[in-house]
């Protein structure tokens, strides 16, 4: 009886059907097809989020997440120029990128802003030149984290 019970549950176990052989599978099946990278679409969507942070970082003198907002756009930059050629893209916001890293580190908010709007320019004109002038960038007037404090930490 014992022997019997411990070859059906074996057996199960063992099953190519069962879940426990599908999960083992997974792993490899993942790693010969990998999921699709993200597109410049959803790409840039996360660059318009991490530009809203990062003016509302800078503005509330919140300079640390600034930072981190400026370098966390700083690769999406990297991950545009990687679809739509990296010298397009270091062209139109490289300058920009560099000034606004200064204004931060001086935590200097009158540059900071010229910065910023220089960015948003940079964005603009490389919209354009992909035929995308439809898409325009400014200045966030409104928050859309109402979960996330943005006032400097002590």
């Amino acid at each position: 009886m014992k022997l019997s019970v411990a070859a059906v549950i074996a057996a199960a176990l063992l099953a190519p059907g069962s879940a426990f052989a599908q999960d083992a599978a997974k792993p490899a099946a993942e790693a010969a097809n990998p999921p699709d990278p993200l597109g410049l679409g959803e790409i840039m969507t996360l660059q318009q989020l991490r530009h809203i942070k990062l003016w509302f970082a800078g503005h509330g003198g919140n300079w640390p997440l600034a930072d981190y907002e400026l370098d966390e756009l700083g690769e999406g930059f990297d991950d545009i120029g990687k679809i739509v050629g990296s010298d397009l893209v270091d062209k139109q916001v490289g300058a920009p990128v560099k000034a606004l890293e200064k204004a931060v580190e001086d935590k200097n908010r009158t540059a900071f802003d010229a910065a910023f709007d220089q960015l948003s320019a940079g964005c603009n004109s490389c919209h354009r030149s992909l035929d995308r002038k439809f898409i325009v960038i400014q200045r966030p007037t409104s928050l859309p984290y109402s979960n996330q404090n943005f006032a400097p930490q002590k």
